[in-house]
């Protein structure tokens, strides 16, 4: 399948998890390598998960034990990820 990168470097499918976590729909599974869910339900890439949450795009709500689920949230990092791609999609041409 072809997953190609937009200009920050994520991918459609990275765009689409960070989308879900920044609807509220997003939890991490507390680990050295934080699982996602969205919908409650394991998200299916999770070396992609991985990769957000140490790039610093999403975090833990807050502090939790280890295999405790608590809410995702998109960092300011994140937030400026996503702006910088809403403005590649409105610029003309």
């Amino acid at each position: 399948m072809n997953q190609s990168k937009s200009a920050h470097g994520l991918s459609r499918r990275a765009i689409s998890m960070l989308l879900a976590v920044r609807d509220g729909r997003g939890q991490l599974a507390i680990s050295c390598e934080p699982d996602l869910f969205v919908d409650g339900i394991p998200c299916c890439d999770q070396a992609t998960a991985h990769l957000l949450a140490r790039s610093g795009l999403i975090r833990a709500a807050r502090r939790g034990s280890v295999g405790e689920r608590v809410a995702a949230i998109v960092t300011d990092r994140g937030f400026a990820a996503l702006d910088s791609l809403a403005c590649q999609a409105e610029a003309p041409g």
